[in-house]
């Protein structure tokens, strides 16, 4: 919200020494963010002045139009002789009021003015545009013309306000009273401590049966429609200087006089308004929900498909407008220079000023992809009382700009409401804040922000119809500790209990980061949105958990309303989007949260603010939440080793999938189990699934390998992607987390090979299992170095697996003896178990 200091001066009597810095200052610590303040015109240096053009001589032989005028300037260059300027410009005739800058001037941005001499004339000074003055955008670009009745030789940096101070405040989503002149200069007042003149405080005329017939079917929709009628307005009117100055200061283009009116008063007051061609408007005005297949042209010349959700204004013919963000292109205001062929230019108006239900409005801008300035402040809380003082604001301006008649027909729909109160405890602020703030000093400062205060220990607060956003104790508390200044409030350090760090779960979350980072994976962080069409992307089976998901009332985005319930939709988003911007060599992983809807939803409970929650709230709020176990997810694609002068590199495949898996697994202390598995988007012949024993029964905690073709396809990915995911969660409760010393041994190490074959579907951890358990605990380790497959020498269907045993003893040498005696029990109970036989 742009808001000029000259604008802010007319309803605060600020001290005229107080410049914007200062009031950005008393702004902020009052809780606004006053991100800038433009100071405007401060390198402007006059003789800047209103003109007549006297004559226009166009100059030949140019590749551009160009003018050589004589523009009187009144006693302002000394001489009271007509100035000769070239120009380029052609938007002014003989006679026009121009703004012409003389020699000796200096205009925004450091740009000195002289004589000199160019097209072969000398140019005594420029006639001005709203850009060489830095107006912003006036919607002509090209010379300014002034009224007629502007006065020759008067000085044009008054008249057009030239100098100027603009906050810029970033309003937060819940004070959307802010968004106007009227809301800052009440927080502007209390600051100061300064009497605040209520733009909005003006007499307006009881509703009567002549008013134009308005007809509200959807009253939770629209509390409140104020409609008012003013004809014969003057074709010829235009926005006067100060008008269309006070827009453009605010970052809004003068369009036409009822236009910029409505405009006007919406910044002014904060209520957004519409004026409608009576002529062009057929019958009742409506307000109603949408009828599905129903369509409207917009404003800015879109065709729109209505939703069934869509609050719309209608007449007798149907939608004119989406109530609160746009309206039709039927009854659009037409402008009177030039206008449109064949169109009469609006004389009479109907002004509308409605208050229209917040989380609708935001709903159709959303799904219209259509902000809009009305649309902002819907969607923040606009003041339901204001509606018929800004409608009476409109129609006095009309009529005094417009030479208009207001007719004497006033219509309000008004849908009854009682004020909203609340309960208080005077002392509750101070338990809040931990300052002692006194009955007096709360009951003041509420006061102060528009409340009604009664009672002594036990405060009822009538909130005021602008602040819709108090809606409990804990925010009139807020509103008590921000006036009083965020900075008094008393800085103390917390007192950590001893003993306390990182949990278990945090700690194994550091570490396999780590883990995996050293691996040479890169940390990728997604949004944890995603829509419900990725798990058809992703193969899942219709029945499958992970499509129940947690939807977002309010999500960010209409296409991702949904929590995840897998890392991989972002990872692989990331992955697509990086290959697409040339990285073809990638290894990416994520750790973080799923979620997972619970069976019995349950609401939160709001928790107490005067102590530390006990662990019954904490379990109660748990308890309301969905699950949501950590996982760990890895994708590749391209080189896991590039090639070079050491070496031929190779690409990634399932195998670095499920290493990642193993080192996962590691950091966990848990033993992770690897067989042959089929899942979602994993490809059938090269999917491993991942299981742990979890109270003696064995679980599936992921799966890893490479992603299936018709997944790679759909998603936009690279050939032969692989990617894992982990419930991280499990593996930790089941893992020993303890970090264990390696044993070392002074003896020597017996090391025997074993090549063993099985039937080709035998999974290899399956042999190694067995191997394990048969070689006993002089077995140090052991490593699968060969898979071999050749069905002459093996036979049809049958593979060979070579091992590789480590054993040593940690008190002894180990005779041949004793590690031919491991590996013989050891190849028995891999046959005994498996099928293996020795190969020959």
């Amino acid at each position: 919200m742009r808001v000029p200091l000259s604008w802010l001066r007319e309803y605060v009597d600020l001290p005229a020494t107080e410049t914007g810095r200062d009031v950005q200052a008393k702004l902020i610590s009052a809780g606004l963010e006053v991100e800038t303040v433009e100071h405007l015109g401060a390198d402007l240096k006059g003789p800047l002045v209103v003109g007549q053009v006297l004559t226009i001589e166009e100059l030949e032989g140019f590749k551009k139009p160009i003018r050589f005028c004589t523009v009187d300037v009144g006693q302002a260059n000394g001489t009271g002789e007509p100035q000769e300027i070239v120009c380029g410009a052609r938007n002014f005739s003989v006679g026009d009021k121009v703004v012409v800058v003389l020699p000796g001037a200096t205009l925004p941005g450091g740009f000195s003015i002289s004589a000199r001499k160019t097209y072969g004339k000398v140019s005594h000074g420029m006639i001005c545009s709203s850009d060489e003055l830095g107006m912003g955008d006036d919607g002509t670009h090209g010379i300014i013309v002034l009224p007629p009745e502007t006065e020759v030789g008067k000085d044009a940096v008054e008249l057009l306000e030239l100098v100027d101070e603009v906050l810029d405040i970033a309003v937060t989503a819940n004070r959307g009273d802010c968004l106007s002149i009227r809301g800052v200069a009440r927080e502007t007042a209390i600051a100061y401590g300064l009497p605040l003149r209520d733009p909005a405080l003006l007499d307006v005329p009881g509703p009567n049966a002549f008013g134009y017939p308005v007809k509200v079917s959807d009253p939770a929709g629209c509390d409140r429609f104020t409609a008012r009628t003013v004809t014969g307005l003057s074709p010829e009117a235009r926005s006067p200087i100060w008008l269309q100055r006070r827009l453009q200061k605010v970052g809004m283009r003068p369009i036409s006089l009822a236009v910029d009116v409505t405009n006007y008063v919406m910044m002014e007051l904060g209520q957004p308004l519409h004026a409608y061609d009576r002529h062009q408007v057929q019958g009742t005005i409506g307000v109603r929900r949408a009828q599905e297949g129903e369509k409207i042209v917009t404003l800015d010349g879109v065709e729109r498909k209505l939703h069934a959700e869509d609050l719309v204004i209608t007449d007798d013919r149907g939608p004119i407008g989406l109530a609160g963000v746009m309206g039709g292109a039927d009854t659009e205001i037409a402008d009177h220079e030039p206008a449109e062929e064949g169109a009469a230019a609006t004389t009479d108006v109907i002004i509308e000023a409605a208050h229209f239900d917040q989380v609708s409005v935001a709903r159709t801008a959303r799904r219209h992809k259509l902000s809009s300035e009305a649309s902002r402040r819907f969607e923040r809380g606009v003041d339901p009382q204001a509606a018929s003082a800004a409608a009476q604001r409109t129609v006095d301006l009309l009529v005094l700009l417009a030479g208009g008649t207001a007719e004497a027909g006033v219509t309000e729909v008004i849908a009854p409401s009682a004020p909203h109160t609340i309960t208080l405890a005077a002392d509750h602020p101070d338990k809040v804040a931990g300052v002692t703030y006194g009955r007096e000093t709360v009951v003041r400062r509420l006061q102060e922000v528009g409340c009604d205060v009664y009672g002594q220990d036990e405060l009822i607060v009538t909130v005021p119809s602008w602040r819709p956003d108090l809606t409990d104790p804990n925010d009139l508390a807020e509103e008590v500790i921000r006036l009083e200044g965020y900075e008094n409030l008393p800085s103390t350090l917390p007192r950590p209990p001893a003993g306390r760090g990182l949990t278990g779960r945090q700690r194994l979350h550091r570490r396999v980061g780590r883990a995996l980072a050293g691996a040479g994976y890169v940390e990728a962080l997604n949004y944890p949105f995603v829509s419900e069409q990725v798990f058809d992307q992703l193969g899942l089976e219709a029945d499958d958990p992970a499509r129940r998901v947690v939807k977002l009332v309010n999500p960010l985005s209409d296409e991702e309303p949904a929590l995840r319930t897998s890392l991989l939709p972002g990872l692989l988003a990331a992955l697509r989007r990086n290959d697409g911007r040339g990285s073809h060599d990638l290894a990416l992983f994520e750790t973080g949260l799923v979620f997972q809807p619970r069976d019995a939803a349950r609401v939160a409970a709001n928790l107490p603010v005067d102590r530390r929650p006990s662990p019954d709230d904490i379990a109660a709020l748990n308890a309301a939440l969905p699950d949501q176990p950590r996982h760990v997810a890895v994708v590749l694609a391209g080189a896991r080793e590039q090639a070079g002068w050491w070496g031929k590199g190779r690409p990634a495949d399932w195998a670095d999938a499920v290493e990642a898996a193993r080192t996962v697994a590691r950091e966990a202390g848990a033993e992770l189990g690897i067989r042959k598995g089929q899942y979602g988007p994993w490809h059938p012949g090269r999917c491993a699934e991942l299981t742990v024993t979890v109270d003696g029964a064995e679980r599936v905690v992921g799966h890893a390998g490479e992603l299936h073709p018709r997944v790679l396809k759909t998603l936009g990915l690279p050939a032969r992607a692989c990617a894992m995911e982990l419930d991280l969660d499990v593996l930790e409760r089941v893992g020993d987390t303890v970090p264990q010393a390696p044993s070392i041994s002074t003896f020597p190490v017996a090391t025997q090979d074993v090549a063993l074959v099985v039937d080709a579907y035998v999974p290899a951890s399956d042999v190694e299992a067995a191997l394990r358990e048969g070689a006993g605990e002089l077995l140090e380790s052991i490593r699968l170095f060969d898979v071999y497959e050749n069905a002459e020498q093996l036979g049809e269907g049958r593979k060979s697996l070579a091992y590789a045993l480590r054993f040593r003893a940690d008190d002894r040498t180990l005779t041949v003896d004793e590690a031919s005696a491991a590996r013989e029990a050891a190849v028995a109970l891999a046959t005994d178990r498996t099928g293996a036989v020795l190969r020959g």
